[in-house]
């Protein structure tokens, strides 16, 4: 059995709230069946774990994540059907993936420091946030391998304008930190330097907030976000009347605790 093989797929450690789940197989931490699993598995259970508040999913090094394993998908161009089978299983599973990850109940933070293309640009766009240093970039290379980067395009969609995925995907160019910046996919941009300490840090201080209103009030933005503004407001308005309800905001308010704010 060779290195790649015994190397854990994906690993995670827990600090303050914080689960940080790191992509395995440098230096690309490409997307295979078995990765896609074993990151299910980990959003599976810090959905359950009261302990983790907060995740951050860090693909180390100068390449976030290279999307998925074209070695993989290549070695079943040899099966009977030319390996429709295998991909149907494959991008079936990253959808249920990426669905676990936007949908996640606890806030998430992609640590971007280097390339996220094809599906790893899906895997960052799929986080409630990104954070990156100034050598990240971003890429959805499908037309120029005779494709499109078509489910990439999905989770990418849903954080930046339909111009904007258009011309990452009509380009299949690598487009820098300002165009990030520019298009709303990257939150904050640091150094790579300071990203991990500033990533870290923002992620310890919101892992420290009140769980449960968080956890509400992300389900309901994702929830009204599609809505009419007047059913927005009835959606969002008896979850803001939980909010002043909750009894940890009740007992600090009792105490004369500070970080009430709404």
């Amino acid at each position: 059995m060779n290195q790649m093989q015994t190397e854990p797929l994906v690993t995670h450690t827990l600090s303050d709230g914080v689960r940080r789940i790191v992509l395995g197989r440098p230096p690309a931490h490409p997307l295979s069946s078995q990765v896609i699993a074993a990151l299910d598995a980990e959003l599976q259970d810090a959905a359950t774990d009261d302990a983790t508040r907060v995740l951050v999913i860090d693909g180390p090094g100068h390449i976030f994540c290279a999307g998925h394993d074209l070695k993989e998908i290549a070695r079943h161009r040899d099966d009977d059907d030319g390996g429709r089978a295998f991909l149907t299983d494959l991008f079936e599973a990253c959808a249920r993936m990426m669905l676990s990850l936007a949908r996640h109940p606890k806030p998430t933070i992609a640590m971007v420091d280097g390339i996220a293309t094809a599906a790893g640009l899906q895997l960052a766009a799929s986080c409630d946030l990104v954070f990156a240093s100034y050598r990240a970039t971003f890429c959805l290379p499908g037309v120029k391998n005779g494709g499109f980067c078509t489910t990439p395009a999905v989770g990418v969609s849903r954080a930046v304008a339909r111009n904007h995925v258009m011309e990452l995907a009509l380009s299949a160019e690598p487009l820098d930190i300002d165009w990030g910046l520019r298009a709303g996919l990257v939150n904050r941009a640091f150094s790579a330097h300071s990203l991990e300490a500033e990533t870290l840090a923002f992620a310890a201080t919101l892992a420290s907030r009140n769980p449960a209103p968080v956890r509400a009030g992300k389900a309901a933005l994702d929830a009204h976000l599609p809505l009419s503004l007047e059913e927005a407001y009835d959606l969002a308005t008896p979850v803001m009347i939980d909010h002043f309800m909750d009894e940890a905001r009740l007992k600090a308010e009792r105490e004369g605790k500070a970080g009430l704010k709404s």
